[in-house]
């Protein structure tokens, strides 16, 4: 595992908590209810968010092409989960390119997920 993979893990695992939590404490929809009523100063962060992660998906689809990896996983989690998509994405890209760099197995390239 590359120093990268290890931080994005622990940035993964500390929101993914944080999901977690919110979603055990308001539900899915709860979730949701609560945001969308907390005022506009709010809805200008959630606006932000959402268009930071329509680039960072757009990003990843142009990679996942670029690559040869599968994506629709990612893209899912993203569209339910917000960071999280990307976050799995990056530590498997991760993988894959240090798969590649290293041979793969047997001397053979490792094509990526």
């Amino acid at each position: 595992m590359t120093k990268t993979q290890i931080l994005l893990g622990v940035v993964l695992a500390a929101f993914g908590f944080e999901n977690v939590y919110a979603i055990a404490h308001f539900g899915y929809v709860g979730f949701f209810e609560n945001l969308l009523s907390a005022g506009y100063p709010t809805l200008l962060v959630v606006a932000d968010l959402l268009i930071a992660l329509s680039l960072v998906m757009a990003w990843m689809w142009g990679d996942a092409r670029e690559r040869g990896a599968t994506l629709w996983p990612y893209l899912v989690l993203t569209l339910a989960f917000g960071s999280v998509g990307p976050l799995l994405y990056l530590i498997r890209r991760e993988s894959a390119h240090k798969a590649a760099a290293s041979g793969g197995e047997n001397g053979h390239a490792v094509q990526p997920a």
